[in-house]
């Protein structure tokens, strides 16, 4: 890729890329910046578990769920094979992933409090080939890749590679091995197929009418199905959270508790009781009575949460 400089003349300079060296300076750029970058909470670096020793351990509070994450300067490695093999590490000594994670933040988190089907390998790379890129088409590989490029000027470039992810099965193609049919039983990728289907026609329609309105309205935002919600994010931070069920479209807005501003009282103040979504406030709807109103409270939110 190419990034410019525009100057006050309006002509363009080329700001060059500056190479990582080694894998290190590269791992301590993702570790320091991990919440911003990935929305990961750093746990520790070159854990070391059985045979292995992963680049860094995270947790996804989200999805209340361990992230393993490699980071790698050469093209010749299979992230599927890698990935698995981490994975199956992980399912094998859950116990020390959770030692560690008690030990670093002076917790006491058990394995019911963990959500291991959520579990991920994160690999991050200034380039990947065209196989590993088209590994992430696999609907359901609890996998993903992320591109980072230094150039001049202390500028960074990071950013998810995605893929299509409408390719059949990964474990189509994977070997009958007892450790990858074990990471393939425990670990759980969820599709937006997966959260339409917990919906009526209706419902589901209704949802897509505001799915298609909120990406108009906000550039660039990010719709990520989760186990029990479907997540609307800008730069790894939720907006908006929906829950399709039979007769009812559940809304969480990730705002805290006296920022919203709701002259219909059309949302419930929740953060005083346990919920899936994110963010303190709540509503079930069935229609597109509200549509606009509350299309109108979702920017809000946005405007809010990136000071726009």
């Amino acid at each position: 890729m190419a990034l410019f400089e525009l100057k006050n003349d309006k002509k363009i300079d080329e700001i060059k890329e500056k190479e990582f060296k080694l894998e290190k300076e590269l791992q301590e750029v993702c570790e320091i910046n991990m919440e911003k970058l990935l929305g990961i909470k750093f746990i520790k670096s070159e854990f070391a578990v059985e045979n292995y020793r992963f680049d860094t351990l995270g947790y996804d509070e989200e999805n209340k769920a361990f992230v393993i994450i490699e980071y790698k300067r050469g093209q010749n490695y299979s992230v599927i094979d890698q990935g698995y093999a981490y994975l199956a590490t992980m399912l094998n000594n859950k116990a020390e992933f959770i030692l560690e994670y008690n030990e670093k933040f002076d917790n006491s988190l058990k394995k019911i409090d963990i959500d291991w089907s959520q579990s991920k390998v994160i690999f991050i790379s200034q380039n990947f080939n065209k196989f590993q890129k088209d590994t992430i088409n696999f609907k359901d590989l609890p996998i993903e890749l992320y591109e980072i490029k230094q150039f001049e000027n202390n500028i960074l470039y990071f950013n998810e590679i995605k893929g299509n992810r409408i390719t059949n099965s990964i474990s189509n193609i994977l070997s009958k091995d007892e450790k990858v049919q074990k990471v393939i039983s425990e670990i759980k990728t969820y599709t937006l197929e997966d959260s339409l289907s917990s919906g009526s026609k209706e419902i589901i329609e209704l949802f897509k009418i505001f799915s298609d309105k909120i990406e108009q309205m906000i550039p660039d935002i990010e719709v990520e199905p989760k186990k029990i919600y479907i997540a609307f994010k800008k730069n790894k931070k939720n907006i908006v959270d929906f829950k399709l069920q039979k007769k009812n479209l559940k809304i969480w807005l990730n705002i805290s508790k006296g920022n919203l501003e709701d002259s219909r009282n059309i949302f419930n103040d929740v953060s005083q009781k346990g919920h899936h979504g994110n963010g303190d406030y709540e509503t079930t709807i069935n229609d597109d009575e509200n549509l606009e109103y509350i299309l109108s409270l979702i920017k809000q939110v946005y405007k809010k949460n990136f000071n726009k």
